[in-house]
């Protein structure tokens, strides 16, 4: 198999809009740069193109125009193109969210940005061997709701601060996996790591970067790695550091301990040669969720309007009009094979719960969930969740049923097994 990296500076400008915290906030320093990172996989008969945005989402329209860029430019089916954003909070507006407005000038030179990237990474594929391995994290990542003895639950503050805390609701994913690829030299040619954790650092604040994720490519490339693509697992519920220990891991601190966690995965990594490429779209219609007054008005048991409930206000009418039209939301699931790893790509906010699921059904199959891939229909909360309310069950970022999430894990599950039974 021919393995190829890339990557093209998408840093957005002093100016811009910026996304990742409901209000509207300018650009006006840069801390790190921002990049679109592409892997291309070629085994002679198929491809497959994998890319990874430093931002906080990807619109389905805009997966579809640089799928249909790569098609017209590269002859590659858009079938076999994944793109997925890191969810980084520190970033462009590439999306209407909250008060913030899409910018679509950003919008068309981030595609052919990309578009760019995918041709530098075909240019430069040779063959290569893989190697699959993975190891688990605790230290970096933390379930964010705490669950209430009043039968609610509340997402960040005031946490365990609250007279009524009880306990954590549920689980993180603490697995970091990570798909190597050398060269016939031996040299390291690049690496994909999956990891479940909001990427939220800067995100207040008038700065732009790429958050954790930029600085564990960073730190990479200092160790010899010279170009890593972080795809965020099932992070819905999942937010950075571990208050309840008190660790409160900066940007840079998560970076370097994944890099460390990666260095280690790969000094026991067995390599091969792998031929195996395969993809699965599969297009489903999940119900939205049912409104209500209370809904509406953000009086339901639990609810938790972030940041400036005036924000929900203004985005009330316009929300209720849409959910009331369109009973089902489409949305694609993808799921790719390279090698040995099974990847499905989903294009939400979902819970650790069903990542979690998901790998479980697909075992004993090497799989990776990537969220925030292909589109963004928001926040994916477990059925218990949506009983206890918190900031992801709010109605606003959270726009489907409360089924909607066992639809989308069962579904994942059976694109992984047509992937790993597929006989070409």
């Amino acid at each position: 198999m021919k393995v190829g990296f890339a990557c093209q500076d998408i840093t957005p400008k002093a100016g811009t809009h910026k996304i990742g915290w409901l209000r509207d906030i300018i650009i006006k320093r840069i801390a790190d740069p921002l990049y679109a990172r592409v892997a291309y996989f070629d085994n002679g008969r198929h491809h497959a193109v994998l890319i990874q945005l430093d931002t906080l989402c990807i619109r389905w329209t805009t997966t579809q125009a640089i799928r249909q860029l790569l098609n017209e430019r590269y002859g590659i089916a858009g079938s076999h193109v994944l793109v997925a954003a890191t969810h980084n909070h520190a970033g462009p507006a590439v999306a209407n969210v909250g008060d913030v407005k899409r910018d679509d000038a950003y919008c068309d030179w981030l595609i052919a940005k990309v578009a760019d990237a995918v041709g530098e990474a075909i240019a430069r594929s040779c063959d290569a061997e893989l190697g699959f391995g993975r190891c688990f994290e605790f230290r970096l990542s933390h379930n964010r709701r705490t669950a209430l003895k009043n039968g609610l639950s509340v997402t960040h503050a005031p946490g365990f601060g609250h007279p009524a805390a009880s306990h954590i609701e549920g689980p993180i994913d603490p697995e970091v996996a990570v798909l190597a690829a050398r060269g016939r030299d031996g040299a390291c040619l690049g690496l994909l790591l999956n990891f479940a954790c909001h990427p939220t650092h800067h995100g207040g604040d008038d700065y732009a970067s790429g958050g954790y994720p930029a600085a564990l490519a960073e730190e990479l490339a200092q160790r010899g790695c010279p170009h890593t693509l972080f795809f965020n697992g099932a992070c819905g519920n999942i937010s950075p550091g571990n208050p309840y220990l008190g660790i409160n891991c900066d940007a840079k601190e998560i970076g370097r301990r994944l890099a460390e966690d990666a260095a280690a995965i790969m000094d026991k990594l067995e390599y091969s040669e792998q031929d195996t490429i395969r993809a699965v779209n599969v297009t489903i219609e999940v119900p939205v969720r049912r409104l209500t007054q209370k809904e509406l008005r953000g009086l339901t048991p639990g609810a938790q309007r972030f940041i400036d409930p005036a924000i929900y206000e203004r985005l009330m009418p316009a929300l209720a009009e849409r959910l009331r039209a369109m009973p089902y939301q489409p949305l694609q699931l993808q799921g790719i094979r390279v090698g040995e790893l099974c990847m499905v790509g989903i294009p939400a906010e979902i819970f650790t719960e069903y990542g979690l699921q998901i790998k479980e059904l697909a075992w004993p199959q090497n799989t990776i969930v990537i969220s925030h891939a292909n589109g963004m229909v928001g926040y994916v909360p477990t059925r218990e969740a949506f009983k206890r309310g918190g900031y992801e069950t709010t109605l606003g970022t959270s726009r489907l049923a409360p089924r909607a999430g066992d639809i989308i894990a069962k579904e994942a599950a059976e694109i992984v097994k047509c992937l790993r039974d597929w006989e070409l």
